[in-house]
């Protein structure tokens, strides 16, 4: 089949977040399955002015309405790490900026407008790119107005939407409307119109003609009041083209046996190698090296979806402990300003970096001993997957794909590998960090864990495998229409 991806993130930006990782192991899964995949995202600052990455100017251009304005698309390619072709797509009125989404924690004013064009410019490429496109793979809200421009000028493609973060939905002004040029009919109920508002990942639920998200829990949670982040209506209308797909961890990035920027390699039977990635982290962000308490770290974006509306508030009762605390991460100003203020009173147990380092990630998976996941949402869990490998036990909140992931200690049964928490609540959270710390002075048990935890395996290829059945019905649906 032929497929074309959409999304507003992939490689080769190099950030933590999910999409990224998906974007770059799923379309490299589905070529070595035989399929035609590329992968179409705006041609940011960022990657232009990445050194270790080549693009080529295609030199086609593609005149796009965005409302009453006329912008240039210009289309760019060039190969992930792994071979799969990527086209990028320039506009330096839209995506010559120094972030993707916006700066100092507010958004850009225009993102409607840029997500609009970058739509539109989307479909001139799927349309002019041969052998003809089959499947249009869109993810998230920056994309998720595909599905809807696909049926307005009933293009020949099938499209899927995949939702990896509900409760980012694209919610504009009604007046941007008037800059998608489609027929009023699309702005009511049964169109892009929610509560006098335009959202684009509900105009995406209802056009697509599949969706898909990320684990069979955040499935049945997004269809509740709770966990649908306003949306729960328009998904349980929509179950019938519903379905789960857990994501896999990318083992040829993510692997301690073969990571090649760790100081030293380790597996679950010969563990050794750890403490020296463990000394090395601390050494490197000089942190205490003893007493040996618990080295806990975090890889994440540092948004109240992540937890940290529960976790700031431990964060004096965790480090007056004899632990030791990293977390790498950028996101919402008054969370890292909590976070640096804590550093700066625990400079010798806590270390805190706001910008991405890729080294320092694959570093910290491996030196830390607890991985902290207090996500209030968490769709598919793909950290967690990354922790387990590198022999980090989790301590999470249990949500979304994370069940599905972590099983949690019974020292009744000696099941399990992590420990979870099953009430969203900073007293609660700390039950479940306190129970670990026990676990930790027992290091025969704990090694045990961390060998069980390692064993896990959540490669991609089932997951392929499942996305190759859902576009393989919409392809023979497609096939038998015709016929």
């Amino acid at each position: 089949m032929r497929i074309l991806m959409i999304s507003a993130e992939g490689p080769p930006l190099v950030r933590a977040g999910a999409l990224v990782d998906v974007m770059d192991a799923l379309p490299r899964e589905l070529r070595a399955r035989g399929h035609e995949v590329s992968v179409t995202l705006p041609y940011y600052r960022e990657i232009r002015e990445n050194p270790a990455f080549k693009e080529e100017d295609t030199g086609v251009t593609v005149d796009v309405r965005v409302g009453d304005q006329t912008y240039i698309a210009e289309y760019l390619e060039g190969r992930s790490a792994s071979g799969v072709q990527l086209f990028f797509i320039r506009c330096d009125d839209f995506f010559d900026r120094p972030e993707l989404y916006g700066e100092h924690g507010k958004k850009y004013e225009d993102n409607a407008a840029r997500f609009i064009f970058f739509c539109k410019a989307a479909l001139e490429l799927a349309r002019r790119l041969t052998p003809s496109v089959q499947i249009l793979h869109v993810h998230d809200w920056p994309a998720a107005l595909v599905p809807v421009f696909v049926r307005a000028h009933r293009l020949p493609f099938a499209t899927v939407l995949t939702i990896h973060h509900l409760a980012e939905q694209g919610s504009f002004w009604g007046l941007d409307f008037g800059r998608t040029n489609l027929h009023e009919r699309f702005f009511t109920l049964r169109g892009v119109e929610f509560f006098g508002r335009m959202n684009f990942l509900k105009g995406g639920i209802l056009f697509a003609d599949k969706v898909t998200t990320v684990s069979e829990h955040h499935k049945r949670e997004m269809q509740t009041p709770q966990g649908g982040c306003g949306l729960d209506g328009v998904l349980r209308e929509n179950a019938f083209k519903l379905s789960a797909i857990l994501h896999g961890a990318d083992y040829e990035r993510w692997n301690p046996e073969t990571d090649k920027v760790l100081p030293a390699n380790y597996n679950s039977s010969a563990l050794w190698g750890k403490q020296l990635c463990r000394a090395a982290l601390l050494g490197g962000l000089r942190l205490a090296p003893e007493p040996h308490g618990p080295v806990f770290g975090m890889v994440t974006r540092v948004v109240e979806e992540k937890g940290f509306q529960i976790l700031v508030p431990l964060l004096d009762r965790l480090l007056s402990d004899d632990v030791r605390l990293i977390i790498l991460g950028e996101g919402d100003p008054a969370y890292e300003t909590a976070l640096a203020i804590a550093a700066r009173k625990f400079p010798a147990k806590f270390a805190y970096q706001k910008n991405y380092d890729e080294r320092l990630a694959h570093i910290i998976e491996a030196g830390m001993d607890v991985t902290l996941i207090p996500s209030r949402f968490e769709p598919a869990g793909l950290s967690a997957m990354y922790s387990l490998k590198y022999g980090a036990l989790p301590i999470a909140q249990a949500t979304g794909g994370i069940q599905e992931i972590i099983e949690d200690y019974d020292p009744t049964t000696d099941s399990g590998y992590g420990f979870l928490c099953y009430e969203y609540s900073t007293e609660g959270f700390w039950d479940s960090i306190k129970r670990a710390r026990e676990i930790f002075r027992d290091r025969v048990v704990w090694t045990a864990l961390m060998a069980r935890a390692m064993e896990r395996d959540f490669s991609w290829a089932a997951s392929a495998q499942r996305y190759e059945q859902v576009y393989a019905e919409l392809v023979g649906s497609d096939e038998e229409a015709a016929a």
